[in-house]
C-alpha cells in the first residue's frame, strides 16, 4: 500500500490498465445507445464526435468506469458537465437512491438483501433517464478506487480500544434484529482545484452522510466531476436530501462555485516586486537536470543556476489556473520575507506566466518522509532531537515572523548535506495579519489538526498540531493512521482519534507529543517552549551520542546545540 501524500485530492489514482481500450469502450456506448434507440444518438448527426470528444476531455481511467449495461450514465456525466460551464450553476449535483442493503443480527447467521431501485429525480427531469452508479462495473478492476470510506464515524473519543480491534459501527449493528442501509449516490460538476475532494467530503459529511466510495475524475479543461456512493440518508426519497443539499451547497457557495475566467492575481501581486529586479530569474540561465518528484500541480527538479545546486519547482501549464497562480505569488510572496538556517532558502522565481518556477536552494539529503519511510532509517534518540530541534527552531522564526505554514509534514522537511532539517514548501503558507479569519481546510490530512479539518478558526496552533504528528513519526518511524485513507484519519481526529502512543519512547517526548496535539488548541504549546523543552533533553542524553547517518558520522559534542 503506498501512502506517499502529496498526490492531487482532485486526481484520479493512478490505475494499471492491462489490455483497456479507450477507443473499444467509446464504440460499445455509442452502439449500446444506438441499439438502444435513444433519440438523441438517432438524430443528432454530430453526437458521436461530441461522444468522442466528452472521452477526450476525462482520463482513460473513465472509461474503465463505465457500467456497459447502464450506458446512458455517460449521457447524465456530459449534461452535468455541460451545465457547470455556466458560473450560477455551479456546483451542479444529482442524487439519486441506489439500493437497500440490509443485515440480520445474528453475529453467526448474517444476511445481506438488497432492493435497488432507479433513480428517484434525475438530473434532467424532462428525459425521464433511469441511470446507475459508475461503481458496478461488469469488468475486474485491478485497482482500489479512489477512497473507500466505509465506517468513518467511528466514536473514537469513548473508546479508542474499539477502533484498535476493528469493531466498527456495521459490528455493533448486528446487536440489532434487522438494519435498512440506504445508499444513495451523489454526482457533483465543477470547476476543478486543489482540495476539491475535500471541500465534497465535507459538505457531504455536514449533510450527515458517510462516504462508501469515491471516483473522482479531472477534465483536461479545468472541470471535475465526482461521484460519492454513499450512506447515513434515512430513506429512499431523494426530496429530502436534495433539498439538505441544496442549503449545504448555498453555504458553501463561495468555496465550490468557483470560476475559470476570473482576473489572475499573479499579475497585480508581482508587478512591484518584478520591478525591483533582485530576485526576478532569467530562465534562460537555469539548467534544468533530473526529476527529483512530482506533486498535484507541478514538479521539482534538480538544477544549476550560475554555477551552483539548485532545486527548481516547475507549475505545470497545461494544468495552470487562477488558484494554482494565486499559490505560487503566496509561495513567492512568503520565500521572499524570510532568512533562517532551519528554513529553506530562496533563490529566486520566474514570474512570467504561463512559465511559472521558484528556485531554492537544492537539498541533496531528500525529505524527512523519504528519509524515514523510503530508506527505513531508525534514529537514535540524540539524532531524533536534534531533527526534532531544527524543526521546531525553523517553525519558531517564522511564527515570529507572523507565518503559518499549514501543511507541515515530514515530505515538506528537507535535508542538507550536513543532516541539518530545513522546512520548506510554503505553497499553502500565509501571514496571520494579513486580514480575515483563517478557516479554510488547508494541509494534508494525516497531519491536519482538527480544527481545520471542522472549517473552525485557527492560527499557528494549527502547525503546532502538525509537528505533534512529525515527532510522533520521528520516535515511531511509522506513517500516521498507516491502516486508514486520508479521509478516515481526519474524520477520526476530527471525533478525538490520536496515534497510538510507542512503547519505550522517552517519557518526556510522549508527554510533549500529547501537549501538543491537544484539542483545545490553546492547550497546545508554542515552539519557542517546544525548543526549549527538546534542548533541555538533549542536555540529558548527549553525552552517550554516536549516531551513524549513511557514509557520514554524527557526533553531538558537550555544547549546547547552538542558537
Amino acid at each position: 500500500m503506498d501512502l506517499t501524500e502529496g498526490v492531487g485530492e482532485s486526481s484520479s489514482p493512478p490505475r494499471s490498465f492491462g489490455s483497456f481500450n479507450n477507443h473499444d469502450v467509446r464504440n460499445d456506448v455509442f452502439n449500446r445507445l444506438l441499439e438502444a434507440g435513444h433519440e438523441e444518438v438517432i438524430s443528432n448527426p454530430d453526437f458521436r464526435d461530441r461522444l468522442d470528444s466528452h472521452f477526450n476531455r476525462l482520463p482513460a481511467s473513465y472509461g474503465l468506469d463505465v457500467n456497459m449495461e447502464r450506458v446512458e450514465d455517460v449521457l447524465l456525466h456530459q449534461k452535468l458537465l455541460a451545465a457547470a460551464k455556466d458560473p450560477e450553476n455551479r456546483p451542479v449535483y444529482h442524487i439519486r437512491f441506489l439500493e437497500n442493503l440490509c443485515s440480520r443480527g445474528d453475529a453467526n447467521d448474517d444476511q445481506q438483501c438488497i432492493n435497488s431501485s432507479p433513480a428517484q429525480r434525475p438530473f434532467d427531469d424532462s428525459d425521464g433517464e433511469k441511470v446507475v452508479p459508475l461503481h458496478k462495473r461488469d469488468h475486474p478492476v485491478d485497482f482500489e478506487p479512489c477512497s473507500k470510506l466505509e465506517d468513518l464515524n467511528l466514536d473514537v473519543r469513548k473508546n479508542s480500544k474499539c477502533a484498535e480491534d476493528g469493531y466498527t459501527t456495521e459490528k455493533f449493528s448486528k446487536r440489532q434484529e434487522i438494519v435498512h442501509i440506504p445508499i444513495h449516490e451523489v454526482i457533483f460538476s465543477t470547476t476543478d482545484r486543489p482540495k476539491l475532494l475535500s471541500q465534497l467530503s465535507a459538505l457531504l459529511s455536514d449533510i450527515g452522510l458517510n462516504i462508501r466510495e469515491a471516483h473522482v475524475f479531472s477534465t483536461t479543461d479545468g472541470y471535475s466531476l465526482d461521484v460519492f456512493v454513499v450512506d447515513g440518508w434515512p430513506d429512499e426519497d431523494t426530496d429530502g436530501l436534495y433539498k439538505a443539499m441544496e442549503e449545504a451547497v448555498s453555504r458553501s457557495k463561495g468555496s465550490l462555485s468557483g470560476s475559470l475566467h476570473s482576473h489572475s492575481a499573479i499579475g497585480d501581486a508581482l508587478t512591484a516586486q518584478e520591478k525591483s529586479g533582485n530576485w526576478e530569474i532569467d530562465r534562460r540561465l537555469l539548467k534544468i537536470g533530473e526529476r527529483i518528484s512530482s506533486g498535484s500541480c507541478g514538479d521539482l527538479y534538480h538544477g544549476i543556476y550560475l554555477g551552483q545546486d539548485v532545486a527548481v519547482k516547475i507549475l505545470r501549464s497545461e494544468h495552470l489556473n487562477d488558484a494554482m497562480e494565486d499559490e505560487f505569488t503566496q509561495e513567492v510572496t512568503v520565500l521572499r520575507e524570510v532568512q533562517h538556517k532551519n528554513v529553506v532558502r530562496f533563490i529566486g522565481a520566474c514570474t512570467k506566466s504561463p512559465h511559472l518556477y521558484i528556485v531554492t536552494e537544492y537539498m541533496p539529503g531528500g525529505s524527512l518522509y523519504d528519509y524515514l519511510h523510503k530508506n527505513h532509517n531508525v534514529l537514535k534518540l540524540a539524532q531524533l532531537l536534534k531533527f526534532a530541534v531544527d524543526v521546531c527552531k525553523g517553525m519558531e522564526y517564522l511564527h515570529q515572523e507572523h507565518i503559518i505554514h499549514r501543511d507541515l509534514k515530514t515530505a515538506n522537511l528537507l535535508m542538507d548535506t550536513d543532516n541539518v532539517v530545513k522546512v520548506a514548501d510554503f505553497g499553502v503558507a500565509r501571514f496571520q495579519n494579513q486580514g480575515g479569519v483563517m478557516t479554510a481546510e488547508t494541509g494534508t490530512y494525516r497531519w491536519m489538526a482538527p480544527e481545520v479539518i471542522n472549517h473552525q478558526p485557527y492560527d499557528q496552533k494549527a502547525d503546532v498540531f502538525s509537528f505533534a504528528i512529525v515527532l510522533w513519526e520521528l520516535v515511531t518511524g511509522k506513517v500516521p493512521y498507516d491502516t486508514m485513507t486520508p479521509l478516515q484519519a481526519a474524520l477520526g481526529v476530527r471525533q478525538g482519534l490520536r496515534p497510538d502512543l510507542p512503547e519505550n519512547a522517552h517519557p518526556k517526548l510522549l508527554e510533549l507529543m500529547q501537549r501538543c496535539w491537544e484539542a483545545a488548541p490553546d492547550q497546545r504549546p508554542s515552539f519557542s517552549e517546544i525548543t526549549a523543552q527538546l534542548e533541555t533533553l538533549f542536555e540529558e542524553v548527549k553525552e552517550n551520542v554516536e549516531e551513524v547517518n549513511g557514509n557520514k558520522r554524527f557526533f553531538v559534542s558537550k555544547e549546547r546545540l547552538p542558537n
